[in-house]
């Protein structure tokens, strides 16, 4: 039986022999980070050897800034991170909000209407860069100090970087296809744990691909450039534009279908394992200004 880092390194040889990549970006939940918010040795050490090359690493995750200090942490990298699906560019280094994409009030207002009237056991909370707000029927499981306990209304008062909704059961991906369905055209929905049934909004058109495209675009780096890794359904559009990607092996059976080239799993250092080989072969290889 072959092992998966030799698979991931087929993978990688058999990626389009001469293309070199500019910027690396990776999601975090289920790609690099564990069950437990475990980053294995081998995975942080591949991702230093990516910026040690002076190749841009943008960490784009679903997570709020204020879970992006354990990251850190367990990284070292001290970078840009796309925030909340797109909402939010952070700087990790200086803990600062650099851009937000956040849905309108009238929008989020109107979404919540229309989620409520097409479908039952709705409970909505509010994620902003600088705090959390939960209606009281809204059952977070990690629910961050000092959250706001209110009626939805009266915590969408300002634009918001993304709109949750979690419901008490059901088939999370009926749920996200009914969602969809009802905020057509108002907002984007998805979801990022095949296990939670839990749906995120964002405004219409932002996802994790339309900011870090700007993101890319900042560093000179055109999206054939760009080599991105991800699980989950909220990772498609971004995988879908970036010039080479990869799901790894754990993915969302949409997310496997939809992406060709797939890694190992996280488990398995599947990020690790196709980083290590493009190094090797020197096709990550920093943009010259």
């Amino acid at each position: 039986m072959r092992s998966a880092t030799a698979d991931g390194l087929d993978a990688a040889r058999n990626d389009a022999a001469n293309r070199t990549f500019g910027l690396v970006a990776t999601d975090l939940d289920g790609t690099v980070v564990q069950h437990g918010g475990v980053v294995s040795p081998r995975v942080v050490a591949a991702l230093a050897a990516v910026e040690e090359a002076g190749v841009p690493l943008v960490f784009v995750t679903g997570r709020p800034p204020r879970w992006m200090a354990q990251i850190v942490e367990a990284t070292g990298h001290h970078g840009t991170a796309v925030c909340a699906n797109g909402a939010l560019v952070y700087d990790l280094h200086a803990e600062t909000v650099l851009e937000r994409f956040c849905i309108r009030t009238q929008d989020a207002l109107e979404a919540v209407r229309r989620i409520r009237a097409a479908m039952s056991g709705a409970a909505f909370a509010t994620e902003q860069a600088e705090w959390f707000g939960c209606e009281p029927s809204y059952r977070s499981p990690d629910p961050p100090p000092g959250a706001r306990v209110a009626p939805i209304e009266d915590l969408i008062r300002e634009p918001v970087a993304k709109l949750l909704v979690r419901f008490g059961g059901g088939d999370i991906d009926e749920l996200l296809s009914t969602a969809a369905a009802a905020v057509e055209g108002l907002v984007t929905v998805t979801h990022s744990n095949m296990n939670d049934n839990l749906l995120e909004i964002s405004a219409l058109g932002v996802t994790k691909a339309s900011t870090l495209a700007r993101v890319a675009a900042e560093r000179g780096v055109p999206a054939d450039g760009v080599l991105a890794f991800g699980d989950q359904p909220n990772d498609l559009a971004m995988l879908g534009w970036a010039g080479t990607a990869y799901a790894v092996a754990n993915a969302h059976p949409s997310v496997l279908a939809a992406v060709r080239r797939h890694a190992p799993a996280v488990e398995d250092d599947g990020v690790a394992v196709v980083l290590e080989a493009l190094l090797a072969q020197g096709r990550l290889v920093a943009v010259k200004s």
